[in-house]
């Protein structure tokens, strides 16, 4: 990759952390202090290692990113671009996971599996979805694309696009046009 496309990215990571934080004071405390894009970084390293076949080096620098972040994502989950992870500790991606472009992420989210068998065991998230702390999303489920997933909910189902979910196990119901996905997230309602 390219020096000026490292940049880029970087460069884009760092507006996407602005626009979805709003405690986000400048370029430089992102790019020097938030974990969160710090893993998503690393990631992007150990996953290019590891479609190279050097899966030894990349599960091992996956454990040093996760010590040194809080923030567990194996080196084969795919990962979209401008994905944010909001006070990361504790989240953990799985190796089949698939993340879509513009996703938020706050703490404790795990995108896990359910099951000891080979092939795909994690979940697919789509474009723009945001999953509140403490959220499970567990299986080889499929998130659609601009949906939200409340505080703690349990998904074990597969979700169509502009959904919301709460629960244990999670409920899937509309989004409602206009509906901003901050304001949803910090609705009392999605809590559990």
């Amino acid at each position: 990759m390219a020096l000026r496309t490292i940049v880029g990215r970087i460069r884009e990571d760092v507006a996407a952390a602005r626009l979805r934080d709003p405690a986000a004071r400048g370029a430089w405390e992102i790019a020097l202090l938030y974990p969160g894009l710090h893993a998503v970084w690393a990631h992007r390293v150990w996953h290019a290692l590891w479609r190279r076949r050097l899966r030894f080096a990349a599960r091992a620098g996956s454990q040093l990113t996760r010590w040194l972040t809080g923030i567990e994502i194996h080196p084969g989950a795919r990962i979209g671009r401008r994905l944010f992870i909001d006070h990361g500790a504790g989240v953990v991606i799985g190796e089949t996971a698939e993340v879509g472009d513009d996703v938020l992420l706050y703490h404790q989210v795990t995108l896990g599996g359910r099951q000891r068998e080979g092939g795909k065991r994690h979940p697919t998230i789509g474009d723009q979805v945001a999953i509140g702390a403490g959220a499970k999303v567990l299986g080889p489920i499929t998130i659609g694309a601009g949906s939200v997933i409340g505080a703690n909910a349990v998904v074990t189902t597969d979700a169509p696009a502009d959904s919301i979910l709460v629960g244990v196990p999670a409920k899937a119901r509309p989004r409602r046009t206009g509906e901003d996905t901050r304001a949803l997230l910090a609705a009392p309602e999605y809590y559990i």
